[in-house]
């Protein structure tokens, strides 16, 4: 039989026929001796292949083939850092949501965020939540923000989950695909889905005053059938997000306004630091770049993978909560 995971709790998957029949199904124990070197080696998004379980019942059951996926989006393993987590797979688009305060989103954080979507080949698109809550230098902020990503290519959306604003232009562009929303805890992702579909009733809950942070409520990512013709994977909140795989050369190519002036520097190798004659820097000299985009590049570049929320969090840690 095939189907679709709906659901991953590290042991059992909930797997979903075409007939819209659903199954809880194990891995067949040989799968995590193949040498895949993600702590999951079925994810949501997966498409499977299961036999039902003979010793149980006529609703579990056990897979025995993952199909070839046509891209996935990928974390660092919190606890193993030589692995990678994958978060979603066979996804078509994925809702980055962001929001100025309460808690607040970086353009660091944004930016690996974006790297890793165009490394794997998945549209992107930043939401910015919660602008009922925002006073005029907030809106500033987030209309900056906006000004910045529509600028190299990145749609924008405005969007307030309580107040309905700008839902039907998300639903838009989430409908015929399975999207993906992800960012920190607390941002207002459940929020979110419950706002498309109020049937769902996700538990939320409410930021932290001490930190400024969200508290989980999603602890495993899960798939929804949305009344609109979409579907959307909902995640945990990520704290950190680590860039995983990737050569310092290749990281320049994941950034669109650095790739589209690659072939005017001077070095077909440039690295966009210490070189003469980069078309980079002459564009940031100019600002035509954002200097918050080459930060994040530089960070990237440097390995700064564990650190780089220590503006926000104090604490240097790159797990998820």
């Amino acid at each position: 039989m095939t189907g679709l995971v709906y659901k991953s709790t590290g042991s059992w998957y909930t797997v979903k026929t075409e007939e819209g029949v659903i199954y809880e199904c194990r891995i067949k124990g040989k799968f995590r001796i193949k040498g895949i070197k993600s702590t999951n080696p079925v994810a949501v998004g997966d498409i499977v292949d299961f036999e039902l379980d003979e010793t149980s019942d006529a609703t579990t059951g056990v897979i025995m083939n993952i199909h070839e996926r046509k891209n996935y989006i990928v974390r660092k393993s919190v606890n193993l850092s030589k692995q990678l987590h994958i978060i979603a797979s066979n996804v078509d688009k994925v809702f980055l949501l962001v929001t100025i305060n309460n808690p607040p989103t970086t353009t660091s954080f944004i930016d690996r965020f974006l790297v890793t979507a165009e490394a794997y080949r998945i549209e992107a698109i930043l939401v910015f939540n919660k602008i009922d809550t925002y006073d005029d230098a907030m809106l500033d902020e987030q209309l900056f923000l906006q000004f910045v990503y529509n600028r190299i290519g990145y749609k924008c959306l405005r969007i307030s989950s309580t107040e309905g604003k700008g839902i039907d232009a998300l639903k838009a562009e989430m409908t015929g695909n399975v999207s993906m929303f992800s960012g920190h805890s607390g941002v207002g992702k459940s929020t979110l889905v419950n706002t498309l579909q109020p049937s769902f009733n996700l538990k939320t809950k409410k930021i932290s005053d001490q930190h400024s942070q969200g508290q989980h409520t999603t602890t495993f990512a899960e798939m929804y059938d949305l009344d609109f013709g979409a579907k959307i994977i909902d995640t945990p909140g990520i704290r950190g997000f680590g860039i995983v795989d990737m050569e310092k050369e290749e990281i320049g190519g994941y950034f669109p306004e650095f790739f589209a002036l690659k072939d005017k520097c001077k070095f077909h190798n440039c690295l966009h630091r210490e070189e003469p004659h980069c078309a980079v820097k002459d564009a940031l000299d100019k600002d035509e770049i954002a200097w918050s985009r080459y930060r994040s590049y530089l960070q990237m570049l440097d390995g700064e993978d564990e650190n780089y929320r220590t503006d926000v969090y104090g604490d240097g840690k790159n797990k998820e909560e």
